[in-house]
């Protein structure tokens, strides 16, 4: 399954992770492998958005923007009868929805 490509406000912060996999564990769409002892998001256009992970995470190593992103850049589509669009461009660095 893949949303829009590179806009998951999903953000991952390595240098928290203690590699417990928890992540990977309740990720429903597999965002996350385990690599070396740490957790690297190896399909980031597969989030969803749900909020799992981050909620999961007791390090602090992931951060999510639940209910946001795709399916607002989907409804909005639909409204305006135009592409799916989360506006956020993807050049600053950091993803924004899926």
């Amino acid at each position: 399954m893949k949303y829009l490509k590179e806009t998951a406000t999903l953000k991952y912060f390595p240098e928290k992770c203690t590699g417990c996999g928890r992540c990977g564990e309740v990720c429903p769409h597999n965002v996350f492998s385990m690599s070396r002892g740490k957790a690297v998001v190896a399909h980031r256009d597969r989030c969803m958005e749900c909020g799992a992970c981050a909620k999961n995470c007791d390090f602090g190593a992931i951060s999510v923007d639940a209910g946001v992103g795709c399916a607002a850049a989907v409804i909005n589509g639909i409204l305006r009868g135009t592409e799916p669009s989360c506006d956020c461009g993807g050049s600053s660095g950091s993803a924004c929805c899926c």
